[in-house]
């Protein structure tokens, strides 16, 4: 896998040291990412995820981030490569004391690239812990990802690659690094933001896309998706897809170690969701839901 680096203004080798040791980023987890699909050269989504960047950094406190600068240096990665399939986005709030308490600044800008494969399939678990929808950083893009790190190795012993999990009222709410789509009932419902989970950049357009292209498709309402619909999910009664910077709109195979069927509508909308993508590389924000 190759990859490329941006920081401090400049193209690096990859193994170039580029953090300072007293970084609040590296050592409290202060600070704010995307990740983005490249798509013909050019970042999928750009406007849309320096829109969340920018809500991210506010919702930490941070200063808000030279957005100019990051889209420069986007494009100063994406021009010294070929084949690139991702890009990464870091803002640490920079150095800091030797507390939580943090720091005059200014940011760490780190902007990575690289032409890792895509992933092909979604085979989840259910995992014990849940998300704190009243977290001062619940929804943020942050990179205080420890909790998320925890529920991928359960994950991961378990032979998945995605772990889903509830809020603190037992409601469905996301997984570690993406967002859930249920099909059941001949529509296709996702947990409001109102649970917990992250605003998604690919969930937002597969709700706008799909209602567009005429697919029964909506943000639930609060509490009316509860962990059991996955085992709906598990019976066939019910279908699931994730969606990603990375995934799109993937279909879950697998859940619990159980094989599990394809929705028709969350493929076609997977389906609607590519053409899209292949027409539209930025597609102006719009409001949440």
């Amino acid at each position: 896998m190759t990859t490329l680096v941006w920081a401090g203004g400049l193209l690096r080798a990859e193994d170039d040291p580029i953090v300072r040791a007293g970084d609040h980023g590296w050592t409290v987890g202060d600070g704010v990412f995307e990740t983005m699909e490249v798509v013909g050269g050019r970042a999928f989504a750009l406007r849309r995820h320096l829109k969340r960047l920018a809500y991210s950094a506010a919702r930490m406190g941070m200063p808000p981030v030279d957005e100019d600068a990051v889209r420069e240096a986007i494009g100063e990665v994406l021009a010294a490569g070929s084949g690139l399939t991702r890009v990464r986005v870091t803002v640490s709030s920079g150095p800091g004391p030797m507390s939580s308490a943090r720091g005059t600044g200014p940011h760490t800008i780190v902007v990575t690239a690289n032409d890792g494969p895509a992933l092909t399939e979604c085979r989840a678990v259910r995992v014990p812990w849940r998300r704190n929808e009243r977290s001062p950083i619940a929804g943020v893009k942050s990179t205080s990802y420890a909790e998320n790190v925890v529920m991928m190795e359960f994950a991961r012993s378990r032979g998945a690659d995605e772990a889903l999990m509830a809020n603190t009222h037992g409601h469905l709410c996301e997984g570690t690094a993406s967002n859930i789509l249920i099909e059941r009932g001949e529509e296709i419902v996702t947990p409001p933001l109102a649970s917990g989970c992250l605003p998604g950049i690919v969930r937002g357009l597969a709700l706008e896309w799909g209602s567009d292209a005429g697919i029964p498709i909506r943000a639930a309402a609060p509490g009316e998706l509860d962990m059991g619909v996955l085992d709906e999910v598990v019976r066939g009664e019910a279908f699931a897809a994730v969606t990603s910077s990375t995934r799109r709109v993937q279909p879950l195979t697998a859940l619990d170690g159980t094989l599990v069927e394809r929705g028709p509508l969350l493929e076609q909308l997977a389906a609607v969701f590519d053409v899209h993508a292949a027409r539209d590389a930025d597609p102006a924000p719009r409001r949440s839901k």
